[in-house]
């Protein structure tokens, strides 16, 4: 589109940030909207405390929030600075909160932040208000630091000013004007602004404005407490506005930051409080600052008292200011991003903080402008959640509980509490009787491993099999069972539950045209194929990978990672209907039978022929198990024989039923999604939006072997023509000692530097040690040696050949 005009909603941090970043590309027809004055414009930038901590689980997140104090460190403003580099301190008053630091710690070193821990002491030097005797230690991050939005977005948007771009305050938006599935303009009290694209940018009021055009931004505004103190003597007669590093207090949801001689206090450990737009807009109406609330002074009691056990100079000074304001939350804490996907040009970058605003409009930018973000973005991706996640009330009870946790130390296996068995799968009651203990995913309830196994556990672990010495961090969530699921799996046969497995129907004379365009692999193959293929992005990085079975000449069936590559075929899909494109997960349901006696247990309840060659790997077969009509796919995720067996919901209780009668002579079992994973990974199989996303080409993660280079053309084709052999490649690693366990995301150090990161991991029962993946230089070769931190100890692990498990395929084709 050439020389395209830009609308953006909102001249707060994200709107300022993104003129600023869209104008330094190039495009200068950019207008930037806001209800309130320049730039206090009554949103949460005006009011927001300015804290970066960069570390974040989130490697995106991570990268976002590097990005914004780089860029905003670079920024001049005539009234002070833009960003403070005082530095970070977060100190731990528990042990728990100890050891979550030492977590903490890795996930700086594995994203490249700069991080060390300090005893207690060492934070008494760093931040003298201190009371050392309540501090076990902390950690230290010295390019964290104090933001003043306000500087930094007046500093952004002069410099978009000067390219070109142009702001108008006092803007009341009332509308979107649209024709013919586009955006044509936005509608104000003065007409309508012609507009090619728009970007809704205007923070907690954004999910109403969207709402206007028929999308549901997933986030609710809420209160959030922050006082100040009066002068403090241990303050008095500072150089600076702020000296210290910012401290966060994550034991009692405290946070605190200069202010002059006054200290400032955020505090989260207030119940959750809501706002309602609707009334916020009548009642706030002609006011200066609606997204500052007056201040509750009860809810903040607990806040003084505990901050004054952390901080005794708080005792000379009390709270004389403070006001509750509004900032944007959502289900699973992060951004929302994209384009609205039935109405082109219509996007929205919502649910920013100050400190990834930059990088959140660095990423939008290059996604508009280029089509594709520069990092990767999948889990801040408008299309992430699936239809239950978009309820108003789902949105509010896990946005809610996200405000609750904003602190808390959440174990990578942590599932909600609320709102589960909304989507289970018709062997539910089954799985219950059982006694599954289930994970959540997608809605999805997933048994996690089976505690009618615990015998066999025992049993197992009598004829020496060796089961891990687990810490109480890894214990959690996990059970020794699973261990024998998936040994008993390698020796025998287990039945895996695998309906949540996402699957669309793709069907219509030009299905196989799209799919040709879609994805890697040449999917023209006969009836009765199945096709393991990639979706990449305009740059060539991987956006899913999938599994595809051609069940007739126009029909396949797509075994799919979640909403994303239902919103990507969406996109895709041509204007004259010939193809037809239906998520059947939710009428569908799958077991999957494998293990050495998977033929055994199955053929006798089949009339066709179940052989090796009658029925090859990567096949697909449409017949009937007893009277029951399945499909069967001949694919193995585990590496073991058998067959993903797929009804229609309604047989789902009379399929697990026959599969179980059957299997009672074959000594099957039921086994849970640790044991699948672990299994997984010893066979080399990757699962996507973990251990690769759309940052990593297909050579980089070992999937070169799924892309068709002699394809006259797929999305992403000319970019792999032109692109540089990988620097890092992801590899399996073995840990040498048997009490080695890894849970993800820890550093990798080779030649005592860091290298790298761990992916995911699982405990091998074959092996009796911990596999995990990683991203390692491509320098790196099988045998190399490298060690990785797990809460503070370093455990060695070898570079290893793949699959470390039957690497000749030979229990999976026989």
């Amino acid at each position: 589109m050439a020389n395209p005009k830009v609308v953006i909603i909102g001249a707060g941090i994200v709107g300022t940030s993104l003129a600023d970043e869209m104008t330094a590309r190039g495009w200068a027809d950019i207008t930037v909207l806001d209800r309130g004055p320049l730039f206090r414009t009554g949103g949460s930038t005006s009011h927001a405390p300015g804290l970066v901590f960069q570390t974040n689980p989130s490697k995106t997140m991570t990268e976002f929030a590097r990005y914004t104090t780089e860029k905003f460190g670079a920024l001049d403003h005539s009234d002070g600075r833009a960003f403070d580099p005082v530095g970070g301190l977060e100190v731990a008053t528990t042990p728990d909160r100890w050891r979550d630091l030492h977590r903490k710690a890795g996930w700086a070193q594995s994203w490249g932040i700069e991080g060390r821990l300090l005893d207690a002491s060492e934070c008494a030097a760093l931040f003298p208000l201190l009371d050392i005797d309540q501090v076990i230690g902390g950690f230290h991050t010295p390019a964290d630091g104090l933001a003043n939005a306000l500087n930094a977005a007046a500093a952004q948007a002069r410099a978009a000013t000067s390219r070109g771009a142009r702001f108008l305050p006092n803007q009341e938006v009332l509308g979107i004007a649209e024709s013919g599935g586009r955006v044509v303009g936005v509608r104000t009290a003065d007409g309508v602004l012609a507009a090619d694209i728009v970007v809704c940018a205007a923070g907690f009021w954004g999910a109403e404005l969207a709402r206007k055009v028929g999308l549901v931004v997933p986030l609710v505004p809420m209160a959030h407490q922050y006082a100040k103190t009066g002068p403090l003597a241990a303050l008095a007669d500072r150089s600076r506005a702020a000296s210290l590093p910012i401290l966060r207090h994550q034991d009692q949801d405290l946070y605190f930051r200069e202010h002059g001689d006054r200290m400032g206090i955020g505090y989260y450990g207030h119940a959750p409080m809501p706002v309602d737009m609707s009334t916020l807009e009548s009642a706030t109406a002609g006011e200066a600052m609606p997204s500052m609330l007056p201040f509750t002074e009860a809810d903040f009691a607990p806040a003084w008292r505990e901050s004054m056990t952390l901080l005794p100079a708080l005792g000379d000074s009390k709270p004389e200011e403070g006001f509750n304001g509004i900032f944007s939350f959502t289900p699973d804490g992060f951004s929302i991003m994209g384009e609205h996907r039935d109405l082109a040009g219509f996007w929205v970058a919502e649910a920013v903080w100050v400190t990834h605003s930059a990088g959140v409009a660095k990423a939008t930018a290059e996604w508009i402008i280029d089509g594709a973000p520069g990092t990767d973005v999948h889990e801040c991706d408008l299309y992430r959640f699936e239809d239950v996640a978009r309820s108003g009330e789902f949105i509010m009870q896990t946005s809610s509980q996200a405000f609750v946790e904003v602190y808390d130390i959440i174990h990578p296996h942590q599932y909600r509490t609320a709102l589960r068995g909304l989507r289970t799968s018709p062997f539910y009651g089954r799985q219950q009787e059982l006694g599954a203990f289930f994970f959540e995913g997608g809605g999805w309830e997933r048994p996690a491993w089976y505690e009618i196994n615990a015998a066999l556990a025992q049993r197992l672990r009598d004829d020496g099999l060796p089961f891990p010495v687990r810490d109480e961090w890894s214990s959690k969530f996990w059970s020794p069972i699973a261990v024998a699921e998936a040994h008993w799996t390698r020796e025998r046969v287990a039945m895996f539950d695998m309906t949540p497995l996402t699957r669309y129907e793709v069907a219509g004379p030009g299905a196989l045209e799209l799919l040709q365009r879609l994805t890697t692999n040449n999917l023209d193959k006969s009836v009765g194929s199945v096709t393991y293929a990639l979706l990449l992005d305009e740059t060539g990085g991987i956006r899913s990978d999938l599994t595809v079975a051609r069940l007739g000449p126009q029909r396949f069936q797509v075994g799919a990672n979640g909403p994303l590559d239902f919103d990507w075929f969406s996109r895709h899909l041509p204007t004259d209907g010939s193809v037809l494109l239906r998520d059947i997960t939710g009428g569908t349901c799958c077991i999957g039978v494998w293990g050495p006696n998977a033929r055994d247990l199955v053929q006798p309840l089949c009339s066709d022929d179940l052989s090796h060659q009658s029925f090859k790997y990567f096949r697909a077969l449409h017949t009937h198990l007893g009277a029951i009509p399945v499909t069967m796919l001949r694919v193995s995720y585990v590496g073991e024989l058998g067959w993903e067996i797929y009804a229609t919901a309604e047989y789902g209780n009379a399929l697990w039923d026959l599969l179980w009668a059957a299997g009672a002579a074959h000594e099957v079992i039921a086994a849970g999604r640790i044991a699948f994973n672990s299994l997984r990974v010893e066979k080399g199989y990757r699962s996507w939006g973990t251990d690769m996303t759309a940052e990593h080409l297909p050579a980089a993660a070992g999937l070169d072997f799924a892309v068709r280079m002699t394809k006259p053309d797929f999305i992403g084709k000319s970019a792999l023509e032109q692109a540089a052999p990988p620097g890092k490649l992801l590899r399996s690693i073995v840990f040498e000692s048997p009490s080695a366990i890894v849970l993800g995301k820890e550093p990798v150090y080779l030649d005592g530097s860091c290298a790298g990161y761990v992916t995911s991991a699982g405990y091998s029962a074959t092996l009796g040690r911990c596999i995990a993946y990683a991203w390692l230089p491509a320098a790196v070769d099988v045998g190399d040696t490298v060690e990785v931190d797990y809460l503070g100890s370093r455990y060695p692990a070898t570079v290893h050949t793949e699959p470390v498990v039957d690497p000749e395929m030979s229990r999976i084709k026989r």
